[in-house]
């Protein structure tokens, strides 16, 4: 029998015999009895219920659980509470669960290393996809750069503003390189170079389709007789803008470095059992004013080509550059919620795929159909051919 002595406040185990045919019957019908055997502070219990030297009133504590008060007159009767996460009991009833390191995780009895995630190309499918899509684009970047080199003094090529559409080709081809400072696990110099060559490689690309822009409206005021807009034109503004509207944000990005560069960091809290490798964008504004001065220079560049879209066909290369920058403007507005709902590696990929997404829209939708035309129609690419479209 297990009876509760209120002097010590100890649960301790009596032997009584019991000779009450009565009571026996009682006790076998019932699992606990208060009342007639409650006598001089005893309280009869069944047998089944405690245990070796010491009695208790319930199975004992797993590791992984701590001991918890169960609100009763009994103190030697407890309950199992479950740790909680990130802590473990290492033995059986334990009176506290112990917290694991920041940098470990409980596995039942003991606090192992959390394993480290980032996007990694090596295990990462989406990675690898990147990884192939940014190869095959690359590739495909190149070709047209190299047949542009070639045909160089064809008209479809000069009529096009030739060298800043090689620039515009390698700012291109040098974003689809860029994807691969976004894979792999990240460190600090890695984390500064993503982000910088990102907007400045984006601010080259579009400041030059904003001078093909100019270029054609410029073009076509200049066709004019007398015209005041004679003397703009050539290479001389084209590359101005290019030049000018970089330097922007090559400034932007020297003083966001100089103030608070990215830098990596290690995220212990935001998944369970793992520790995430990521870049910590350092300074927000100068982020943010990275992205918004590309944005900026998107704008103006869809609505001069808007305006401009009307213009006859022989100058008319802004019907393209008003759908690029619409591609381009729809990949990234639909970007930002993404952006801004995921954490860790899947931020990164969110990031990755407007990169690609953006840069192949402004390859297609610029210079494919120039391809078309020395390709498949190369019989457009003559002088002749242009002069009599212009005469009808």
């Amino acid at each position: 029998m297990i009876y509760y002595d209120p002097s010590v406040e100890k649960c301790k185990v009596k032997t009584e015999y019991i000779t009450n045919s009565l009571a026996i019957e009682k006790l076998k019908r019932e699992d606990f009895t208060v009342g007639d055997e409650w006598k001089q502070g005893k309280v009869i219990v069944p047998m089944f219920l405690y245990d070796f030297p010491q009695a208790r009133c319930n199975d004992p504590c797993l590791p992984g659980y701590r001991k918890g008060p169960t609100g009763g007159i009994h103190v030697c009767c407890y309950r199992c509470v479950a740790c909680f996460d990130g802590e473990i009991s290492n033995k059986t009833d334990s009176e506290m669960c112990h917290k694991c390191p920041d940098d470990q995780w409980p596995d039942e009895r003991s606090c192992i290393l959390k394993a480290y995630d980032y996007l990694s190309y090596e295990t990462n499918i989406i990675a690898l996809a990147y990884y192939v899509i940014s190869i095959l684009c690359s590739a495909i970047t190149v070709y047209i750069l190299t047949l542009f080199i070639l045909l160089r003094d064809t008209p479809i090529v000069k009529a096009n503003n030739r060298n800043v559409s090689f620039i515009l080709l390698t700012s291109i081809l040098l974003s689809f390189l860029c994807v691969f400072l976004f894979l792999g696990r990240p460190v600090d110099i890695t984390c500064m170079l993503r982000q910088m060559s990102f907007g400045i490689l984006f601010s080259i690309a579009v400041s030059s389709i904003l001078a093909k822009t100019i270029t054609v409206c410029i073009a076509f005021k200049a066709s004019k007789p007398s015209s005041y807009w004679r003397k703009w034109v050539g290479e001389k503004i084209s590359n101005s803008v290019v030049i000018i509207c970089s330097s922007v944000q090559v400034l932007i990005c020297v003083i966001w470095l100089s103030v608070s560069p990215p830098y990596q960091e290690y995220d212990m809290h935001s998944y369970p059992g793992k520790i995430i490798i990521q870049c910590n964008e350092g300074s927000v504004i100068g982020f943010y004013s990275m992205l918004g001065y590309t944005g900026l220079l998107v704008a103006v560049s869809f609505i001069i080509a808007f305006l401009a879209r009307t213009l006859p066909d022989s100058f008319n290369e802004a019907k393209y550059i008003t759908f690029s920058m619409l591609v381009f403007c729809s990949v990234w507005i639909a970007m930002i919620p993404a952006y801004l709902s995921t954490r860790g590696k899947y931020m990164v990929a969110v990031e990755i795929f407007a990169i690609l997404a953006s840069s192949a829209g402004l390859l297609g939708c610029i210079f494919f159909p120039k391809c078309y035309i020395i390709i498949i129609k190369s019989e457009r690419n003559y002088r002749k051919y242009i002069f009599d479209k212009v005469k009808t």
